[in-house]
């Protein structure tokens, strides 16, 4: 008990105050917690478990928990710099200018959001639509979206990391967030495996080849894509190894 309650580095106290805690708290719960599980949730769940997909499309549970996840990830990342910022400026270290990117990347989601081009298709007011029509500005701002969006976490648990080590936080801190982070990477690789990943535009639409979605490759990597895009790459791989056997 005695070592876990320790800081990490014996030869330095552990010693913060009221704000810098609570900070590294909301910090923790907003980059640590909530934002990971908000990424699971939109990648692996937008097809839940016992959903009689394809026939049952269009299931938003994946959708309110991934937006109001990530809403709370920024109303606790602004609380968490208002507790910080006047401090901030005196002391800046390398965990503040990675905090500060981290915040600007949660920004520039916030701003992808609100520009992510109309839905269209059966379901919507009108048939045409940027997602429905994968126009190119909606194929860039899933990349832009996806790329940023993992970036920004990854350096969200750097920047965890980097503030453990400047607050010299006891050594239970750094093993419960090792286990939590080694748990959520697990987790990811096993739903994937398991090909839960389905693909966004088959999730709302479902996997009828005569929707524009479905006759373009799929926009981000990994994704479990029925139709005869996906079985095609399949075929060309099938020959090619053909090819290659045969000489």
């Amino acid at each position: 008990m005695d070592w876990l309650l320790a800081p990490i580095d014996a030869t330095r106290a552990h010693e913060i105050g009221f704000a810098v805690s609570w900070h590294a708290r909301l910090m923790v719960v907003a980059w640590g917690v909530l934002a990971p599980l908000a990424v699971l949730v939109a990648r692996f769940f937008k097809v839940m478990p016992g959903q009689n997909w394809p026939q049952e499309l269009d299931n938003q549970t994946w959708w309110r928990s991934h937006w109001m996840g990530q809403s709370i990830v920024v109303g606790l990342s602004v609380l968490g710099l208002i507790l910080v910022l006047p401090s901030d400026i005196a002391s800046m270290t390398w965990h503040n200018w990675l905090g500060y990117a981290v915040l600007v990347g949660a920004t520039i989601q916030i701003v992808l959001g609100l520009f992510r081009g109309s839905k269209g298709g059966p379901t919507d007011t009108q048939m045409r639509g940027h997602h429905y029509d994968m126009t190119p500005w909606r194929r860039a701002f899933e990349a832009l979206h996806k790329t940023i969006g993992y970036g920004t976490i990854c350096a969200g648990i750097v920047t965890i990391v980097l503030g453990l080590w400047k607050a010299n936080a006891p050594v239970w801190m750094w093993l419960t967030l090792t286990i939590w982070w080694a748990g959520l990477f697990v987790t990811f690789a096993l739903l994937q495996r398991r090909g839960m990943a389905v693909d966004t535009y088959q999730a709302i639409w479902g996997t009828d080849p005569q929707h524009p979605g479905n006759k373009v490759p799929a926009a981000s990597w990994g994704m479990r894509r029925v139709g005869d895009v996906e079985e095609g790459k399949d075929n060309v791989r099938h020959h090619r190894g053909n090819r290659v056997r045969s000489h």
